[in-house]
């Protein structure tokens, strides 16, 4: 009698290798950590112009850091400088001290309103010691939801939007402003440069 071999245990698909398991997870990793820093890093160049241009500002009432509500219809007839920005942006920093000069001149003869809106602030506390710091004496608003950032179409920090006393946004520049492109900006809202 012939004896038959015993079946061969049932075979396993061989283990993937060990990088395939990982793949996946990593380049989600990458695609998120990708995107995060898109979102917190700086608006790096200067272009200005933007779908608001024409167009009446979007409106909003924000509370400051002191929880004085401010509303961009209260300040209707004035022309404003919105400056969108935050407390670890370097660009930001660099361009608070002209913000601090043109300030200044709030309620001067142009009736001219500075306001501050924080954007993507990751800390409250550094934003008053920046305020602090930078002796802004103009409103800074809270914008915890982004949503007026999102509605001004801010894409990065700092930006500043220019409107005319009609709430007309007439200009808008993203990236760190120097003195020249600020006073493009007041041009065309009808106040003196700075």
């Amino acid at each position: 009698m012939t004896q038959t071999p015993p079946p061969a245990p049932p075979s396993t698909p061989p283990s993937p290798p060990a990088w395939r398991r990982f793949l996946p997870p990593l380049v989600a990793a990458a695609l998120v950590a990708g995107l995060g820093a898109a979102l917190l890093q700086p608006a790096r160049n200067a272009t200005t112009g933007g779908p608001l241009i024409g167009k009446a500002a979007p409106a909003f009432t924000l509370q400051s850091l002191d929880g004085v509500p401010v509303s961009l219809e209260n300040l209707r007839g004035r022309p404003v400088v919105l400056n969108f920005w935050a407390s670890w942006c370097g660009p930001c920093r660099e361009e608070a001290p002209m913000f601090r000069e043109l300030s200044a001149r709030q309620g001067g003869g142009d009736g001219l309103a500075v306001v501050g809106i924080l954007f993507q602030e990751t800390n409250e506390q550094s934003a008053r010691d920046f305020i602090r710091e930078y002796a802004l004496a103009y409103p800074n608003l809270k914008d915890p939801g982004i949503n007026t950032g999102v509605e001004y179409g801010v894409r990065g920090i700092p930006e500043t939007v220019f409107i005319d006393s009609g709430g007309v946004v007439q200009h808008m520049d993203r990236g760190g402003l120097t003195r020249e492109r600020l006073n493009v900006g007041l041009e065309k809202i009808g106040v003196p440069a700075l």
